[in-house]
């Protein structure tokens, strides 16, 4: 009989088709799908993102970008302090995850993911064939988000560094960094072992436009150039970040805004049977006494939409993003006749 192991691999892998990530941003296919008028608080974006004056032609789609975004690139090296070949851009900061599990893991690694996190990593890691490290033994690659989603929660700089010696390398989510405290970053770390994946979507409030960066050792950075699609990066979100970046400082004031209105609505939250997780960002995590499914049910008749955060493990949770006084207070008249 002719030996037929090799074919094992393949074939398991094929077999293991985990069902795609649970995530926000619904809210396009409820109003279409219902009519109905919702305020969206299940996606974190930015209520005070900074203006961006722009005006985008189809003439200017009538031709491909440049597939190596020099000048996109440029852009982020003169804002984030970074060379050029240390940078990464993708169709947002999934397809970045993605293409670095791809261009990292093999069958059979390990990683390890501190839970409950955003559910891409795990997805990620595991269609390139990873499995989850064994107690005590070292992972090919960690994943943190810091700030954490749903928690909330941010690490300290150092405290994400010392998490460098504990795998081969340490994958580190900043997408809502720009929104929380930048001192806490690390992407100005130049290791081999780090790799810094960040995006415009929250901070500039635009999932539409799909956009990703990310920092690495220049080995890294071009090896998951090579494997990310061509052209990844469309001329309407390249052009658009590009001028964002001009724009960057003006986050500071978003940041301020958040923190004060992140008070205010945590204040007017502690009326409710519900333990409010501390928060570092644009949203928070609330934990009631029972499941959340009805709830959320009943916010959405009342034209609210929340995050259940059945998806991260929390089936007693909902995420809920920080928006605008008026908006917030809607939250919680529709909540103060829901929440019993």
């Amino acid at each position: 009989m002719v030996p037929c192991s090799h074919f094992s691999e393949d074939t398991v892998l094929m077999q293991d088709n985990p069902e795609k990530v649970v995530h926000g941003g619904v809210i396009k296919q409820l109003r279409e799908s219902t009519g109905l008028q919702v305020i969206d608080f299940s996606a974190n974006l930015n209520p005070w993102p900074p203006a961006v004056p722009i005006e985008f032609s189809l003439k200017e789609a009538s031709y491909y970008p440049d597939d190596q975004y020099f000048l996109l690139k440029e852009s982020i090296a003169q804002v984030c302090n970074r060379p050029v070949d240390e940078i990464a851009v993708g169709n947002g900061s999934i397809e970045l995850i993605r293409v670095f599990c791809l261009a990292t893991l093999a069958p059979g690694q390990g990683i390890r993911i501190d839970t409950p996190t955003f559910g891409e990593y795990a997805f990620s890691a595991r269609l390139a064939g990873a499995v989850e490290a064994r107690a005590g033994e070292r992972a090919r690659v960690a994943f943190v988000c810091n700030p954490n989603n749903p928690t909330g929660e941010i690490q300290s700089r150092g405290r994400i560094l010392s998490r460098l010696c504990g795998s081969d390398l340490l994958f580190v989510d900043e997408a809502f960094i720009e929104l929380s405290d930048p001192r806490q970053s690390v992407a100005d770390v130049r290791d081999p072992a780090l790799f810094v994946c960040r995006s415009l979507t929250k901070s500039f409030a635009i999932p539409g436009l799909r956009f990703g960066y990310a920092f690495g050792d220049p080995d890294l950075i071009a090896r998951i150039e090579t494997i990310r699609p061509p052209w990844s990066v469309n001329t309407f979100a390249e052009q658009y970040a590009i001028k964002a970046f001009r724009s960057y400082d003006l986050l500071r004031e978003s940041r301020v805004r958040i923190a004060a209105e992140r008070e205010w609505l945590t204040a007017a939250l502690r009326d409710f049977p519900v333990t409010i997780h501390p928060s570092s960002v644009n949203f928070l995590l609330l934990t009631f006494p029972g499941d959340v499914t009805r709830l959320c049910n009943d916010l959405l008749a009342e034209g609210v939409l929340v995050r259940d955060c059945h998806s991260f493990g929390l089936p007693d949770s909902i995420r809920i993003a920080v928006r605008t006084r008026d908006e917030n207070r809607q939250l919680l008249e529709a909540m103060r006749r829901c929440v019993h």
